[in-house]
């Protein structure tokens, strides 16, 4: 087929327009799959309890391990080299980029497989210390190659600034996991639903095998040339050699995948001294699991629900910064870097309100626990802090200096790690969000001067900060007043009243930032 023509200057319109609709199909994926998790959260929460709710946030850090290991290199390396194909114009690549990051990420994952099936009894007693999750990690195991092969799919669209396949993956997975666990749940409980630590597992396990099935299905459909969007190919561009390309993703890969590696590894350290701590503390085992579970299962995920919108644009920036230094374009460079900061302190700054605002409710409302609604008010201040780190890492990543975000995160990491041993046997739990926030203090300071060494771009201060945090305090103090007010006289659900709350105080925000031109269409221009 005759590739179409066009000119740099509809190229670039072109490429603005795929990162605009990208970035909105991630984001409206994104909410719909944490608004289906937090339902599912819910109704964990309510059929496990917080112990075994626990228990279960331990499975994690193996799960977190394991696919760094064969996935998060090899997926991110994927993205950019295919994006960087399309930045020189050459198509011939990308399949043999995506073909081989396969082979090579589902070969790991079933090693991995076969190790944790084989020694879970070990990780469980020894590592995690905690004997109930023997089953579920062997349950877990059988995950591993599916979520090889919806990574490494996921990277190629990524790359190719086709969001559409991703999006649609991530709602499959969670409505898919959902609609089995609750069925499982209602036979098993003989009409009254039961979860056990096993069946949340098996849940998570047939969601991954649907949406890697869902993500192969989509590449015998999606693959014809035309949907690569290539424009004016070059003819004499190269075909790499499968050695080449190999060398090329283990070149990309391997430092990311050791990194990331080293900070799962603490991360994981972190997770499992907090129940450990706790113990310490004072707490018994089964209220140290119940708190961690609390805190990790319910205030965590109200904390990381904007990240819908975040990690959307991160995913996205990282390719189109890749494409822009392949072709030596600092501008475009430097104008993504402002707008992505901008718009991530802004999300920042009106999610912290929100929570604050209505934090205890929600935690009292949702979860039927004041605890969640306490750990809420206090998580809050974290939200700009998360959001802006997980842009500024996508940006520095996106230029080729994964090493500088490894060793912030490092650094970052090991003072949580200190602080929770040293806090946490004082203080309790209060210890543990003191050093979280210490700890992001730390690494959004060091990722921000690093971008600013890197990338020459401007903020406008008064659009970024001083106009949203005005808004939302205005905002905030009269709907919170109203909210009050009027709870005391309609016999609306509470869930439904406050959520509408908590979405009137968003749509509110925006609004007021359109009207006075702190958010404005000129942005994408």
């Amino acid at each position: 087929m005759k590739n179409k023509t066009v000119t740099a200057q509809e190229a670039r319109q072109i490429n603005r327009n795929n990162i605009v609709k990208g970035t909105l199909i991630l984001t409206i994926a994104g909410f719909i799959t944490r608004f289906v998790g937090f339902f599912y959260r819910i109704f964990l929460s309510n059929t496990m309890g917080a112990e075994l709710l626990g228990i279960y946030q331990l499975i994690f850090p193996v799960y977190g391990i394991c696919y760094t290991i064969y996935a998060t290199g090899i997926q991110t390396s994927i993205s950019r080299l295919v994006a960087a194909e399309l930045g020189r114009k050459n198509p011939k690549n990308i399949n043999k980029i995506l073909r081989i990051g396969l082979i090579l990420s589902v070969s790991l994952a079933f090693i991995l497989s076969i190790l944790v099936y084989k020694y879970a009894a070990v990780i469980a007693t020894r590592l995690l210390m905690e004997e109930r999750s023997i089953d579920s990690l062997r349950i877990l195991a059988i995950a591993f190659p599916f979520c090889g092969v919806t990574a490494c799919i996921n990277g190629y669209y990524y790359g190719l600034k086709k969001a559409g396949v991703p999006a649609t993956t991530q709602l499959l997975e969670q409505i898919i996991r959902v609609i089995i666990v609750y069925i499982v749940a209602l036979y098993a409980g003989g009409g009254e639903s039961k979860v056990t630590l096993q069946l949340a597992v098996f849940g998570l396990v047939i969601g991954e095998v649907a949406s890697s099935i869902y993500n192969l299905c989509s590449l015998v459909f999606r693959r014809s040339p035309r949907n690569l969007q290539i424009y004016d190919p070059d003819p004499d561009a190269k075909t790499d050699t499968r050695k080449q390309i190999i060398s090329n993703l283990m070149a990309l890969s391997v430092p990311l995948s050791m990194n990331r590696l080293l900070l799962s590894i603490l991360h994981s350290i972190e997770a499992i001294l907090i129940p450990s701590m706790l113990r310490r503390f004072g707490l018994s085992t089964q209220e140290a699991l119940a708190t961690f579970g609390i805190l990790n299962g319910m205030s965590v995920p109200f904390i990381m629900f904007p990240t819908a919108l975040i990690n959307a644009l991160a995913v996205l920036i990282l390719p189109t910064i890749s494409e822009a230094q392949a072709t030596s374009n600092d501008h475009l460079i430097g104008k993504t870097t402002a707008l992505a900061i901008k718009y991530s302190i802004i999300i920042g700054i009106i999610s912290t309100g929100l929570f604050i605002i209505f934090g205890r409710d929600l935690g009292n409302t949702i979860f039927h626990n004041q605890q969640a609604g306490n750990y809420l008010i206090i998580l809050a201040w974290l939200c700009p802090l998360i959001y802006l780190t997980t842009t500024l890492s996508s940006i520095i990543n996106g230029l080729g200096k994964a090493h500088i975000t490894f060793v912030n995160s490092i650094v970052s990491s090991l003072c949580k790690i200190l602080l929770v041993v040293l806090l946490i046997p004082m203080k309790g739990i209060q210890g543990y969000l003191i050093a979280l926030l210490i700890g992001q203090f730390i690494v959004t300071g060091l990722d921000t001067y690093a971008v600013m060494r890197n990338v020459h771009f401007s903020i406008n201060m008064s659009d970024t900060f001083v106009k949203p945090a005005i808004i939302i305090a205005l905002a905030g103090f009269l709907l919170k007043e109203s909210y009050e007010y009027i709870k005391k006289m309609t016999h609306i659900n509470e869930v439904i009243f406050l959520l509408g709350f908590c979405l009137l105080l968003c749509v509110t925000c925006i609004g007021l930032l359109l009207i006075t031109k702190a958010v404005s269409r000129k942005d994408f221009r």
